[in-house]
């Protein structure tokens, strides 16, 4: 790959704490967009950037399937945590993540619920929530808990709940499974699914794993820092980033997002490179990490 040269290069527990709370007693749906305060955007620095690009995705499904962009459903359960009367007031204005897993007491799991406790402070830290999620009762994972923290190699504590699922309505809301499955005997179980969603409750990322593969939680957050780069700053990440470009010397650096006019890219990004192609189309712009806007 040959870029124009003008570039500057970048480079032991808790599991009773008590939610906030809540008045309405919300049924598993999904609703209208809900307002609320942009604290880790400011769309209006790129006027063709981010909020342009999110208009690509519509926020609702016209066949019941979630789809990215689509208003995250709704819901009320109880937890580890105590009842959740809303999970969109849970979330609040944060990012958050919705991580599904198939059942307690299976290994993979117990796996999975100790290395999202590793990352519970980062995720805090980056100003994003995170509930797991099985079919199984409060009391199930409450006992189930003790095992996760007992095998986990570092002193872990759960700070997030865990939601019970018992009757299904959420997975089915989320499309984990098939509703027809409801009242199979030894069905249902969840997929490993994973939901990166805004503070404007809108799906950002949806992972699907099969019940034999543990999912890697450095991936899932780096796809955390990703997506909100991505709304901050109004640029995409490229494969592998920040391991990326290392061989031109741009490691780490970013694509301007397509819907970004060469108006504002030249005024946001001033010192952006555009990589010379084959076909002469001037659609790869990338521009360093600490020359981005806010």
């Amino acid at each position: 790959m040959r870029c124009m040269s003008r570039f500057l290069s970048s480079t032991h527990r808790a599991l009773n704490r008590p939610f906030a709370g809540f008045s309405t007693l919300l049924r598993v749906g999904v609703p209208a967009a809900p307002t609320v305060t942009r604290n880790t955007r400011n769309f209006a620095a790129v006027p063709s950037g981010s909020e342009k690009y999110n208009t690509l995705y519509p926020e609702s499904s016209s066949d019941g399937i979630l789809r990215l962009g689509n208003v995250a459903p709704d819901f009320s359960a109880d937890t580890t945590q105590g009842h959740m009367a809303s999970f969109h007031e849970w979330l609040g204005d944060s990012w958050g993540i919705l991580f599904s897993h198939p059942a307690d007491f299976t290994p993979v799991c117990t796996t999975e619920i100790g290395r999202v406790a590793l990352k519970y402070d980062w995720l805090e830290k980056n100003d994003c929530k995170i509930a797991t999620l099985s079919v199984d009762p409060v009391d199930s994972h409450t006992e189930w808990l003790e095992d996760v923290v007992s095998h986990c190699e570092n002193n872990i504590e759960i700070k997030f709940p865990i939601i019970a699922d018992p009757d299904r309505q959420i997975s089915v809301a989320y499309n984990m499974f098939d509703p027809a499955n409801l009242d199979d005997d030894g069905l249902p179980l969840t997929i490993r699914a994973v939901f990166i969603i805004d503070p404007d409750k809108k799906i950002k990322l949806i992972l699907n794993y099969p019940a034999s593969v543990g999912r890697n939680m450095d991936e899932i957050c780096r796809c955390v820092e990703a997506l909100q780069l991505s709304a901050r700053s109004s640029v995409a990440t490229p494969a592998n980033w920040p391991n990326n470009h290392e061989s031109i010397g741009m490691k780490g650096s970013v694509f301007i997002l397509p819907t970004v006019t060469e108006e504002d890219a030249k005024k946001h990004f001033p010192d952006h490179t555009t990589c010379k192609v084959p076909s002469g189309k001037e659609y790869l712009r990338l521009t360093a990490m600490d020359n981005l806007p806010e």
